[in-house]
């Protein structure tokens, strides 16, 4: 290992740091330009919800779908780092072309294309950062989650606060701003990365196929339970932000809060509640207690699915005393979700990438993307029910859709076990 590979910065490899620090500015473009797409669908191209739902639930599905095909393309041909850099580069051109409206769609679609290059790419070079029994590699995946989501922070704020007060080609632009930072941190920090692997041989026969068609098989259990999950935990940027914006008393004396700024609660709570979670998680461990990983992310869809209830209960509340919810609730709202979230996400990110076959990576971290894939497919079609249930009801759809994960990844959780510990 090279001596830059070597260094630390807080304890961990530095290109740790570079890898969150690209991803950051990549989640700050993408988070940017998310939080202002229904507004802008239903405010200024005047689409109606249904169609506004649904183009958004069909956007975030394809922007996962597409790292299917770009985790072969890099794991085979391009290399992980050529594909960051080619996948950022064309996301940034997407980016700006929303600034005008004709090339809506092409932007989009442009996005699409360019993260399904970036996505995998990224995240799969984590694992190579660590030797096999190097005890920070499981706890990496949570630091890594901590630093994206800083841009996730950022993002209502700059992008949302000049969309919804100067203009949306103004949110638009700072989000492609944004992902152009985010390569440059990566191409000047590219001496602190894992050299590229080897180009994967062909598969072997016997037992060690049977062993890799056993591993798929879990995942693709774990994959649908997260569609199912997502299902749910997508609505945050489809339909909660319409629930924000009309049922909930936003005032703080003459104040009126913008409807963005609540958005930038769940990855604040990310960075605030992770370090906490962690050193809890590491007493666990340390005593022999261990939360395995599929029991932790069915933890984490419960909790979720509180957090959901939570919501349902308070605009019952509200709308039998005619009155707005106070955004109060909103905050604890975000809390409960969030503390779910760190349990389920990162968890299940990490596990694709511990189980994943040799030369494989970016292939089996891109099959956790198909899992965000088909669950924001899944959250565009069921918030086309937001205008024909009433929100209570929706909201405890929500918590079931949560619930049925849960219990799916509880039953999953023996045969992953024997599969990790033999």
């Amino acid at each position: 290992m090279s001596a830059a590979m070597q260094k630390t910065w807080f304890g961990q490899p530095r290109g740790l740091t570079i890898l969150f620090l690209t991803q950051m500015w990549e989640l700050f473009s993408y988070y940017g330009m998310r939080t202002l797409l229904v507004y802008y669908m239903t405010k200024q191209l005047l689409f109606a919800q249904e169609k506004a739902s649904f183009v958004y639930g069909t956007y975030t599905a394809l922007a996962y779908f597409t790292p299917i095909l770009g985790g072969a393309i890099a794991d085979r041909w391009l290399g992980k780092r050529n594909a960051v850099i080619l996948g950022g580069s064309i996301m940034a051109l997407g980016h700006f072309a929303m600034a005008f409206e004709p090339l809506f769609y092409l932007a989009l679609a442009t996005i699409a294309l360019g993260n399904g290059l970036f996505l995998p790419s990224l995240p799969s070079q984590i694992n190579d950062l660590y030797s096999g029994d190097d005890p920070r590699r499981g706890r990496a995946y949570n630091v890594y989650y901590v630093g994206l989501n800083a841009g996730g922070l950022l993002a209502p704020l700059v992008c949302g606060t000049l969309g919804e007060l100067y203009g949306w080609h103004y949110g638009f632009g700072a989000a492609g701003i944004g992902m152009f930072a985010g390569l440059l941190v990566y191409v000047f920090g590219r001496r602190y990365l894992p050299p590229e692997a080897p180009r994967p041989l062909p598969p072997p026969a016997g037992a060690a196929r049977h062993g890799k068609r056993e591993v798929w098989l879990l995942l693709l259990g774990v994959g649908i339970a997260a569609t199912v999950f997502r299902g749910a935990y997508e609505q945050v940027g489809n339909t909660l932000p319409l629930w924000i914006d009309g049922a909930v008393d936003r005032g703080v004396g003459t104040l009126q809060i913008p409807m963005t700024w609540f958005l930038s609660l769940n990855p604040l709570f990310v960075i605030a509640l992770t370090p906490p979670l962690l050193a809890y998680w590491r007493r666990r461990a340390g005593a022999g207690r261990e939360i395995p990983p599929a029991r932790k992310m069915a933890i984490g869809a419960l909790v979720v699915a509180a957090a959901y209830v939570m919501l349902a209960a308070v605009d019952a509340a509200s709308a039998g005393a005619a009155t707005r919810a106070g955004w109060p609730w909103l905050v604890a709202f975000f809390l409960v979700l969030t503390l779910g979230e760190l349990y389920i996400l990162p968890t299940g990110l990490g596990l694709f990438a511990r189980l994943a076959p040799p030369r494989l990576g970016a292939t089996t971290v891109a099959s956790w993307f198909l899992a965000i894939f088909s669950g924001s497919l899944l959250a565009g079609i069921v918030g086309t029910l937001w205008t024909h249930v009433g929100h209570p009801a929706f909201f405890l759809l929500l918590a079931t859709l949560a619930v049925l994960a849960a219990a799916m990844l509880w039953r999953l959780d023996r045969p992953i076990r024997r599969h990790i510990h033999p």
